[in-house]
């Protein structure tokens, strides 16, 4: 059996706010500020579940994955 591929950091994935949400909706700079996100080019440690890979899904202009 093939062993499921595990991230370097425990089941957690990084997230960086690169982007200004200036001119956006106010749904998007609530999901950035729901994740606990002030600053530009903050970066913010989050457990890998699906949830949370949706949540970033709904913002990519905003949010990126760093590995």
């Amino acid at each position: 059996m093939a062993k499921k591929a595990e991230n370097k950091t425990d089941g957690k994935i990084r997230i960086q706010y690169y982007r200004s949400s200036i001119g956006y909706a106010k749904k998007q700079k609530d999901i950035v500020r729901a994740l606990g996100i002030t600053k530009l080019n903050q970066t913010v440690e989050r457990e890998d579940t699906p949830s949370m890979r949706g949540i970033v899904a709904k913002v990519p202009h905003l949010l990126r994955i760093v590995d």
